[in-house]
């Protein structure tokens, strides 16, 4: 499913709208950095509260479809520039993590 659906069904709002046609094929979540780098897949929409610059540069290394920051966080402006830069979708959810994985997971594996 597309990001742009994906996003408009959950009510995620665009921070940085690099490729919305992008196919989100699964959900990961987790702050860990580490843990993403090592076990995050291409397609994944990533599903975090880490705000700072350092998950573009993990994001793009593992090709996710995008950055989802849980309960409303916003990405501080370097955040925001370098997501911008390297072409990162960058979203956030009103919901927590656990409610946003799960209607993604409902969404995407009905």
């Amino acid at each position: 499913m597309k990001l742009e659906e994906v996003a408009e069904r959950l009510g995620l709002e665009f921070w940085v709208r690099a490729d919305p046609e992008v196919e989100v094929r699964g959900g990961y979540v987790s702050d860990l950095l580490s843990d993403v780098l090592a076990h995050a897949e291409a397609g994944d929409l990533w599903i975090t509260h880490q705000r700072h610059l350092n998950v573009v540069a993990v994001a793009k290394l593992r090709g996710v479809a995008g950055i989802v920051l849980a309960r409303g966080l916003q990405p501080g402006p370097e955040t925001l520039r370098r997501a911008q830069q390297e072409g990162v979708n960058l979203l956030t959810s009103p919901e927590d993590a656990f409610d946003t994985a799960g209607r993604l997971h409902r969404l995407l594996f009905p």
